[in-house]
C-alpha cells in the first residue's frame, strides 16, 4: 500500500525580469504591476522544512522495505547527511486543501505530508530548505484556471520573497539543487528563469533544477534555449549547472493533455505560449544519457513496518516523442509484478502518472543528487 502525497494541479505566474544584481530585480509579468524586489532581503520566510529546527518533516525517518517481485522484503536503515555540502531548495505542488483561492502561510498535515514524500529523502546528501508560500490551492485553480491572474502573482511573489530570505541568511555561498513539481515547478521555472538563468554569480551556485511536471520547453531536438537560456538539459550525473524536466505517461499525450505538449496546459502558468519550434523537454532519471532504464521508486508506506516502501525492478523508463508530444514513457515490467501495487492515471488521460512524477524515479534522482555533489569536491 502507498501513500498519495502529491498535487491535483499545477500553477505559477508568468514572469519576466530584468536583474541588476544578486538579489535585487524587479519582476513582471503581461498584465501585472510590475513588483520591486530591491532592500533588504526579508526574514520572514515561514519554513515548511528548515534544516536544524525540531519536527522538520524533511528529516524524518528514512528507514525503507524493500519490496521484490517474489514477496521477498528487506529493511534497509536510511540516515541524513550528517553535514551535506549542498543545499536544496524545494517548492511544493498544489496540496493546500483551503477553500480561498490562495493559501495562508499556515503550515497543515497537506504541506508536511508532501514534503516527506517528496522531499524528505534529499537529506540523504543536501539541506533541504522549503517555505510556505501562497499558493493557488486546488479550489482557487478551479476558479481560476491555467491562465496568469493576479492570484499566481500572489504566489510566486511568496515564493521570490522566501528565495531572497534564503539566498541572503542562510544560503552562505554553498551550491543549491531546485527542486519543484506540479505548481512547485512552474514557479521554479518563474525563479531560475529571473533569479538564476539570466545571473551568473548566481549561476555558479546551481547544481541542478530538478523541475517535473511543469512542461520545461526547448527548442525542437535541442537541449538548451526556450525556457532557459543558460541551463541545459542534464546529460550525465556528473554535470552540474543543468536541469532534469519530464512529465509521466504509460503512452502519448491525449492532444488535450496538461502536461508533455508545448504551448498548453501546465506551460501557461510560466508564460510559455509557443507551440511551434518547441518542445517539452524530458530527461529520463533512469539513463540520462538516453535510452531506456530501470526506474527506482520510492513511496511513503501506509503499513508502517517501515516508512519507505521501495519496488526494484517493477518499472523502467525511456523519453518518447510523438505527435507534438514528448514525455517519460513509464513501462511496468509485467513478469515483476508479483503482489505489487502498480500506480494509474488516477485523474484522467490528460494527466497521465502526473501524480507519480517524484515517486516513481525518486530514488534515481537521489542517487544523481548524491553524485553530481560527489563531482564538486573530485
Amino acid at each position: 500500500m502507498i501513500v498519495l502525497a502529491s498535487a491535483a494541479a499545477a500553477c505559477s505566474s508568468p514572469a519576466s525580469n530584468t536583474t541588476t544584481s544578486l538579489g535585487t530585480t524587479a519582476t513582471s509579468s503581461p498584465g501585472a504591476t510590475t513588483t520591486s524586489t530591491s532592500g533588504p532581503a526579508p526574514t520572514n520566510t515561514v519554513w515548511l522544512c528548515e534544516p536544524g529546527t525540531a519536527g522538520d518533516p524533511c528529516t524524518t525517518n528514512l528507514d525503507t522495505t524493500v519490496v521484490e517481485a517474489n514477496g521477498s522484503k528487506t529493511r534497509l536503515t536510511v540516515t541524513d547527511a550528517s553535514s551535506p555540502a549542498v543545499d536544496c531548495f524545494y517548492v511544493y505542488p498544489t496540496v493546500s486543501p483551503e477553500t480561498t483561492i490562495n493559501s495562508d502561510l499556515t503550515i497543515q498535515p497537506a504541506e508536511v505530508d508532501t514534503a516527506i514524500a517528496q522531499a524528505a529523502q534529499f537529506s540523504q546528501v543536501c539541506r533541504v530548505w522549503a517555505p510556505m508560500y501562497r499558493q493557488e490551492t486546488t479550489s482557487g485553480l478551479a476558479q481560476e484556471g491555467l491562465t496568469d491572474n493576479p492570484y499566481e502573482q500572489i504566489a510566486y511573489a511568496s515564493v521570490l520573497s522566501a528565495w531572497r530570505d534564503y539566498l541572503a541568511h542562510h544560503n552562505d555561498g554553498r551550491p543549491i539543487v531546485f527542486i519543484g513539481h506540479s505548481q512547485g515547478a512552474a514557479m521554479l521555472i518563474d525563479l531560475l528563469r529571473s533569479q538564476v538563468d539570466p545571473n551568473p554569480t548566481v549561476r555558479k551556485l546551481l547544481v541542478s533544477a530538478i523541475i517535473l511536471g511543469g512542461n520545461v520547453q526547448v527548442p525542437i531536438g535541442e537541449v538548451v534555449g526556450g525556457t532557459f537560456q543558460h541551463i541545459p538539459a542534464c546529460q550525465s550525473a556528473s554535470q552540474i549547472g543543468c536541469v532534469i524536466a519530464y512529465s509521466s505517461f504509460t503512452s502519448e499525450p491525449p492532444t488535450a493533455s496538461y502536461f508533455g505538449r508545448p504551448g498548453q496546459g501546465v506551460s501557461l502558468q510560466s508564460g510559455q505560449v509557443q507551440k511551434s519550434g518547441v518542445q517539452v523537454l524530458c530527461v529520463n532519471p533512469a539513463a540520462l544519457g538516453g535510452g531506456s532504464g530501470a526506474l527506482d521508486p520510492l513511496f511513503t508506506a501506509t503499513r508502517r513496518v517501515s516508512p519507505w516502501v521501495q519496488y526494484p525492478g517493477l518499472y523502467s523508463a525511456s523519453c518518447e516523442s510523438s505527435g507534438g508530444a514528448t514525455w517519460l514513457d513509464i513501462h511496468v515490467n509485467s513478469a515483476d509484478i508479483g503482489g505489487r501495487p502498480v500506480v494509474t492515471a488516477t485523474l484522467g488521460p490528460n494527466w497521465g502518472l502526473h501524480l507519480w512524477d517524484v515517486n516513481l524515479a525518486l530514488g534515481n534522482l537521489v542517487h544523481i543528487v548524491k553524485t553530481e555533489a560527489s563531482s564538486l569536491h573530485s
